[in-house]
Formats: C-alpha cells, structure tokens, sequence
C-alpha cells in the first residue's frame, strides 16, 4: 500500500493538479473531444465487428464485394471463411498481430481512395495464403510434385487460376454485383442519348 502522502502526489499528478485550473479543462476538453471523436468513428467504420471471423464483415467496404461474391460462389464457401486463407493460422499472437495490421493499412486504402479496379494479393501477404493453402491441403500435396518446390517457387494459384475468386473479376465484372438502374423517363424525353448525341428522328436518314 502507497502511504497517504504519496498517493496524494500520485493523484495530483495524473489529475494534472500541477497545472492551472484553465489548462486542465482545456487538455480534458481535447481528451473527450478525441474519445468522442474515436468513438464515432468506431461506431460508423463497425470497428467491434472486424474481431469476428464472419465474412460478411470483410464487405463493410464496398470494394470488397467482388471478392465476397466469387468466394460465395466457389467450392471453398462451405469449408474455408476471409481469415481461414488470408490470415496466418499458426501462432495466437501472430494471427492478431497481421489482422490488426492488415486491418489499419486495409482501412487507410479504402479512405484515401487509393483501391485498384481489381484487387490482388500484396507480396507480404502471398506467403500467408500459399502456407494455409498447403495447410488445408497437406495430404493432397504429399501427392503431388508441389512437394519438391519449395514455400514462393511456385504458388498454388499459379496453376489453379480461378481459385477461389477467378481469374476475371472487378467493380465492374463480377455477375451479381452491380444491379444498375436507370432513371425515370421524362414526358418530354424522345429517347436515350447515345454518344452525347440526340437520337435521329423515325425515319431520319432512310433510303441512304
């Protein structure tokens, strides 16, 4: 037990008793305004739910859709989830560690916009997925001349293109995606313009 005295010292010092009363209540102001704000951005972002293994979460982010779809689609929906494949699996701390990480970086890109048309796999992360594919997969690469490559010399997607993804896929090319709609007609409108030009009238150019 911490005798009186220094306890009291001990408080004043984390209550910044040391400070002017006019200092405090603005550091404590900035403190609740940064929690609050941090607060809200949690609840807006779904935070809490990126601590869960349900693969819904991963299309929080919209350009994630295309993955989410074609993994849904595949033969690995029913066996394998996102962190099953994309997440190491061997060591508790390392599992966390690379999902914390990946999760800040993943969350940078999509604020700032800075996502491609079609998402691939970045090089720190091919090593994950290539050692959790070989995981799943050990008794069928016992069989196989795989197990005369070494871990990067060849990866399983070399071969098994559409795995589970495919291999043509984007914002704008996966079935199930987009369903675009069109806007009411107007009653003055005579028809779609095609090119930026206005549609020919019937019968306009005919006979040449």
């Amino acid at each position: 037990m911490l005798k009186a005295g220094t306890q009291k010292r001990l408080w004043d010092f984390l209550s910044l008793g040391w400070l002017p009363t006019s200092v405090r209540l603005l550091v404590f102001g900035s403190w609740g305004i940064c929690l609050g704000l941090a607060a809200l951005v949690a609840h807006i972002s779904r935070a809490p739910s990126y601590l869960s293994d349900d693969p819904e979460v991963c299309v929080n982010c919209h350009v994630m859709r295309p993955e989410y779809v074609s993994w849904r689609h595949s033969s690995h929906a029913e066996v394998a989830h996102c962190n099953d494949c994309h997440v190491p699996q061997d060591s508790f701390w390392r599992h966390w560690l690379f999902k914390a990480r990946d999760g800040l970086w993943h969350a940078t890109v999509f604020t700032m916009r800075w996502e491609p048309q079609v998402i691939k796999l970045s090089k720190r992360a091919e090593p994950v997925v290539e050692q959790n594919c070989r995981r799943c997969h050990e008794a069928l690469i016992s069989f196989t001349s795989l197990r005369e490559h070494a871990p990067g010399d060849l990866r399983c997607w070399d071969c098994h293109t559409e795995v589970p993804h495919g291999s043509v896929r984007g914002l704008a090319t996966t079935p199930g995606y987009l369903d675009p709609s069109l806007p009411p007609v107007g009653p003055n409108t005579v028809g779609p313009r095609i090119g930026g030009r206005e549609p020919r009238a019937s019968g306009e150019g005919a006979g040449r």
